[in-house]
């Protein structure tokens, strides 16, 4: 095998470990993302939970409200409230559709 050529596959493997090094997990994404506003727990007990009226995603009566394809469009288009105000803003430009899609899961997870 020419040097170039093994040159250009171990930077090919390189690029690719990195990239999947970088890709967060649906916790460290709700982390990251939502646990400012729903709790590191879900349940909203946070000074912008409380002040938005944030639903507690461990109750399972609220869990039993969700629909996840309405889980999934929120999480990538975000939220509307009264006279089309965001109440939170979309990830579509953050997260890939699978990512949202596992935190869809990750909700679910907190049912109590």
């Amino acid at each position: 095998m020419k040097s170039t050529t093994k040159i250009a596959i171990a930077s090919l493997a390189l690029a690719f470990a990195a990239g999947a090094a970088q890709a967060a997990t649906a916790a460290e994404n709700w982390e990251n993302s939502c646990a400012s506003c729903h709790g590191a727990d879900g349940k909203a007990q946070t000074k912008q939970g409380k002040k938005l009226k944030v639903r507690d995603y461990t109750d399972p009566k609220v869990q039993a409200e969700l629909k996840d394809d309405a889980m999934l469009q929120a999480i990538l288009d975000g939220v509307k409230g009264e006279g089309g105000k965001e109440r939170m803003k979309g990830f579509k430009d953050e997260l890939s559709e699978q990512d949202a899609k596992d935190l869809v899961a990750y909700i679910r997870s907190l049912k109590a």
